[in-house]
């Protein structure tokens, strides 16, 4: 009873100071108490409820029964949309908060929210090589599944929340990406509920324009409402190789001929200054060679004991617990972007980055990028080795302001033929979107497919400049 107690008069005292405080001062200038009070053993909460609920469901097999009437229920909530005037833009019904997308839409609000419950998982073929799924699904369940029977994705994004529908209308990465492209490169297949509430499967042999225009679409095109996955055989465990690297011309040149060569499942680097990375290699073995403990430095015992197999906390918890004036804080003075360029521009890049944000470290993580139709792809007819850089911290940059810094950004990457990931803030114009991305087969699509009066375009769903 003892502990009980004690954490009830811990809990008192917290409300009680919350109460003289206030909320916003608490949530703003305290934030890490009432993550760790309170977010932590939430997003434990969630985690076991949502693994719990996929295992029975998995178990009993009811998901692929119940998948075909759900698919006729959007398809209902979309005819009756029609038949009411067609007044709005439609969006799926999930709250933004939900989304790992630091940006919380406001078209929600004015917006038909179809209602999709789709979080699934359909079936797993082995001898396929496939695992079919609902677009709600996350990570976390996939692996959970995949790996106690001996399977994994080829690209596996390390974030549990993030979602399959996500990372194909949005896009996803991974350290395997240099051997396996983005994570639409490894969709065989995509089930769409169209605008007129039609149903259509696509794949790179059927309705081959719609399987290649449906990533990065965010959702403008249709309802996805399943998509198919290539599966490889798992090992046990990674073997990992970390080696330090100085001057950028090294690291640049390093970086590269690692990512070049196939014996490495997976390859990343990070970068602490323009002189000093640490790039990372892996292989996939069955054997674990004995190692010595390793406890990191700066991560503090006592935290560890009482939180750390609880972290990380649910970003989508985070979102919805921030308020509007934390938002605007972390707008303007916090910077979370992936930029996509072609490896050899890698070093001209980094300058850029170092000049014009200063966030260290710096992900670096490589990706094949074939040339197919759609919104990204390399500019010549032959694949080619782009490189994510990927900046998430406070800008030391003197007189960082938001959005002169990323437009000067965006406008490299646009020079380089470079595209930015489209969950993070964009300050571009319509034209200087569309001089980023192919909008051909897109616009093409919309129209053929009557878009234009049921989803707002990908811009006016992403862009700052469009929302406000």
């Amino acid at each position: 009873m003892e502990p009980a107690v004690s954490l009830a008069v811990c809990a008192l005292l917290f409300l009680l100071w919350v109460r003289v405080k206030g909320l916003e001062f608490v949530l703003i200038h305290q934030r890490w108490v009432f993550v760790c009070l309170f977010l932590l053993p939430l997003s434990l909460i969630f985690d076991i409820y949502y693994y719990v609920r996929a295992w029975v469901v998995f178990k009993l097999s009811s998901a692929p029964r119940l998948h075909g009437q759900r698919v006729r229920d959007i398809q209902k909530q979309v005819r009756e949309w029609k038949e009411q005037g067609s007044k709005t833009f439609m969006c799926t019904g999930r709250p933004g908060w939900l989304t790992v997308s630091l940006r919380v839409g406001k078209y929600k609000k004015t917006h038909k929210n179809i209602m999709i419950n789709l979080m699934d998982i359909l079936e797993v073929d082995t001898k396929k090589q496939i695992v079919r799924v609902e677009p709600l699904v996350t990570m976390g369940q996939v692996t959970a599944l995949l790996t106690s029977i001996g399977w994994t994705l080829p690209v596996l994004p390390e974030l549990d929340d993030l979602t399959v529908g996500g990372l194909i209308m949005g896009t996803g990465i991974e350290s395997s990406s240099h051997k396996y492209g983005l994570f639409q490169h490894i969709c065989t297949a995509y089930e769409l509920v169209l605008a007129d509430g039609s149903f259509v499967r696509c794949t790179p042999s059927e309705n081959s324009d719609l399987f290649y225009a449906v990533p990065w679409s965010c959702g403008t095109l249709g309802f996805l409402v399943a998509a198919e996955i290539r599966i490889i055989p798992a090992k046990k465990y990674v073997k990992l190789r970390f080696e330090p690297v100085r001057g950028l011309e090294a690291i640049c040149d390093k970086f590269t001929r690692e990512s070049q060569r196939p014996e490495n499942h997976f390859v990343e680097g990070l970068l602490y200054s323009l002189d000093e990375a640490v790039i990372m290699t892996g292989v996939m073995t069955d054997d674990a060679e004995p190692s010595k403990d390793i406890i990191p430095f700066g991560n503090n015992p006592v935290f560890r004991y009482l939180f750390g197999w609880m972290v990380p906390p649910k970003i989508s918890l985070l979102k919805l617990t921030q308020g509007e004036t934390l938002r605007k804080l972390y707008e303007q003075h916090h910077v979370v972007q992936d930029m996509l360029v072609p490896m050899k521009c890698l070093s001209q890049a980094v300058h850029t980055f170092h000049n014009d944000i200063h966030v260290y470290p710096i992900w670096l993580c490589p990706f094949i990028l074939p040339s197919q139709p759609g919104l990204v792809h390399p500019k010549g007819d032959e694949a080619e080795l782009y490189v994510d850089i990927g900046a998430y911290g406070e800008p030391r940059v003197k007189h960082f302001e938001a959005r002169s810094c990323m437009r000067q950004l965006e406008k490299f990457v646009r020079s380089v033929h470079g595209f930015q990931m489209l969950y993070a803030d964009c300050y571009m114009s319509r034209e200087e979107f569309w001089e980023m991305f192919d909008g051909s087969l897109y616009h093409r699509l919309r129209e053929r497919l009557g878009c234009q009066d049921a989803f707002p375009e990908v811009y006016d769903k992403i862009c700052k400049a469009a929302r406000h």
